[in-house]
């Protein structure tokens, strides 16, 4: 490498390709901010100076948002191929030691938060050198950092067909109907049809319980009268106690402890075809090199499952 490029590449900071990161991958400079608790100028100036040491622009106005000039398509391409040769020597270095450290990327759909963390606590006490780091997000997102290869391992009910990847099912999962506690119907036997007016909350369009409870209704020629869309089990869970509707949700989401009572302000409604009986994954792409924490990870719930 001649020395003129080695000495315009030695003035890139790691600060200013995490900035560059986030903001072509969010392609958002406010949220990336957030999501790396700067403010919003610092990220601006990081990412201007990133351009003046590269002498190419990286990002373009479109409209009120950002998009990568080409020359930005290249570098973002770089800084993942960069993470990628990172992860493999944390990987190979791992295997070293025998899970003795490392690191383990893992994120789930929001469902999964219920039981993931009890899933990670007996593994890390069995191997307190590695570094978890769990991130929570809802379908989509999750989605999106899968075809972005963010993660080591994902956790969801739908593993996309669209994208290569490898999947072992793990656990089953439940999807039942949910009703205020004094509801009439609650303590009868019933048939879907005898549902047909009643108001249906429903989780957030690409909600994976969603897609599964359409289709469910889809196959039985049952047209839900939905009132409302609510993004997260809690808010379902709140509203449906408060009187506002039924709904379909995880049983993993409705029996928690704080929810366990008589006095939970829900009912699980007995309905034909319910429970809706599914499966959780574990989800890794296929082109990309697993880690040994993943492959330890992968067989710890082999185990857990078998047992």
């Amino acid at each position: 490498m001649p020395a003129s490029t080695l000495a315009r590449f030695q003035r890139i900071t790691p600060q200013q390709l995490r900035a560059f990161e986030a903001s072509a991958r969010l392609l958002s400079v406010t949220q990336a901010a957030r999501e790396l608790f700067v403010s919003q100028p610092t990220v601006s100036v990081q990412l201007k100076e990133l351009a003046e040491t590269l002498g190419e622009s990286l990002f373009e106005q479109s409209g009120r948002q950002i998009r990568l000039t080409q020359a930005g398509e290249l570098l973002y391409q770089t800084v993942r191929e960069l993470a990628g040769c990172w992860q493999r020597l944390e990987s190979e270095l791992a295997a070293i030691h025998g899970l003795v450290r490392g690191k383990l990327k893992i994120a789930a759909v929001t469902t999964a938060e219920y039981f993931v963390p009890d899933l990670l606590g007996p593994f890390a006490r069995a191997y307190p050198g590695i570094e978890i780091e769990l991130s929570v997000e809802n379908r989509d997102r999750i989605v999106q950092r899968l075809s972005q290869g963010l993660d080591d391992l994902t956790v969801m009910m739908l593993p996309p067909a669209e994208l290569d990847l490898d999947s072992q099912a793990f656990q089953t999962n439940n999807l039942i109907v949910i009703a205020p506690a004094n509801h009439p119907l609650s303590n009868k036997k019933l048939r879907l049809n005898e549902l047909s007016s009643e108001r249906w909350l429903m989780r957030e369009a690409g909600s994976g319980t969603r897609k599964v409870t359409e289709q469910f209704f889809a196959e039985q020629q049952f047209q839900p009268n939905i009132v409302m869309s609510l993004g997260s089990n809690e808010a379902i869970k709140h509203a449906v106690a408060a009187g506002l509707g039924i709904a379909v949700l995880s049983d993993l989401a409705v029996n928690q402890p704080a929810w366990s009572s008589t006095t939970n302000g829900l009912r699980i409604l007995e309905v034909a075809g319910f429970p809706i009986v599914r499966q959780w994954y574990v989800v890794w792409r296929r082109d990309t090199p697993q880690s040994a924490t993943a492959r330890g990870f992968i067989a710890y719930l082999q185990q857990q499952a078998s047992g």
